[in-house]
């Protein structure tokens, strides 16, 4: 079970699916609404929307080089945030979940992700007082770690934990403190390896996994986007990359600059799936 091809499982073939990149990932071109995105932790600053939809071109390109068929969604006129695909769903391999994001500005945007995914997986929906952030949810092979965090609370952490229980899928809540979402500081990056920022997250919750601990001068470089055996991540954290690369781990830069000032990180662009 897992999402995507991100769980480290065995493929029908016996490939290890970790060594296999997605076989689709939807993503959304930034509105010229963006400038009026949500904030939680950052103070706002001046975004480029037309250097960010530069960023997000090349972003695309990045995936497609890496052997991903890459479906983008046009723009979501009002709605700021939308390009932030990863926070409408969850994409497992049987199921696909759709959330109901913590920001009420952004739960207008989930009918339109359900119309994306309705193609590619059975689509089940998380229902009020229930608010959960795709950001923050960490698939791995067996559990779903869930940070509980300002976007999402406790009925959306014991709902999810609900419909993927009939997966085989358990989950374990993660207090977030410091960032917006748990994948802010915690990804992962190999089957048993995480890359993490402890100073967000108690680590003493997680047992059983490796942790690469980002460089002290990169504090928000936490966040990694696992495409087959490539990771994908932002520019401008040479440190933190370098010891990714150190653990034999190839890392491909992505500059996603105007997309960070609104709290955005790289997997926050995309929401990647095997074919069901």
């Amino acid at each position: 079970m897992g999402a995507g091809s991100t769980n480290g499982a065995l493929s029908a073939n016996g490939t290890p699916r970790e060594a296999r990149p997605p076989a689709l990932a939807i993503t959304r071109k930034p509105d010229a609404s963006l400038v009026d995105c949500e904030l939680t932790h950052l103070e706002r600053a001046s975004i480029d929307v037309e250097r960010a939809l530069v960023e997000h071109a090349a972003y695309v390109e990045r995936l497609r080089a890496l052997g991903v068929e890459v479906e983008v969604l046009e723009p979501l006129s009002g709605f700021p945030d939308a390009c932030f695909v990863e926070d409408t769903a969850i994409v497992l391999d049987e199921v696909a979940i759709l959330t109901r994001p913590g920001a009420t500005s952004r739960r207008g945007e989930v009918d339109s992700m359900a119309e994306a995914l309705a193609p590619h997986r059975q689509l089940f929906r998380l229902e009020a007082p229930a608010t959960l952030d795709g950001g923050d949810v960490v698939v791995t092979d067996d559990t779903l770690f869930v940070g509980v965090s300002a976007r999402t609370n406790h009925a959306g952490l014991k709902e999810l934990a609900h419909r993927v229980l009939p997966l085989g899928l358990r989950v374990k809540a993660v207090e977030v403190n410091g960032c917006l979402h748990l994948k802010s500081a915690m990804s992962l990056v190999a089957p048993k390896t995480l890359l993490v920022q402890p100073n967000w997250i108690d680590l003493g919750r997680i047992a059983g996994f490796d942790f690469i601990p980002v460089a002290s001068e990169e504090p928000a470089a936490a966040n990694a986007v696992r495409v087959g055996g490539s990771l994908l991540h932002p520019a401008g954290f040479p440190r933190t990359a370098n010891a990714l690369r150190a653990h034999g781990l190839e890392v491909a830069s992505v500059a996603i600059g105007e997309f960070q000032k609104a709290e955005g990180a790289a997997s926050c662009l995309s929401l990647l799936l095997d074919r069901a």
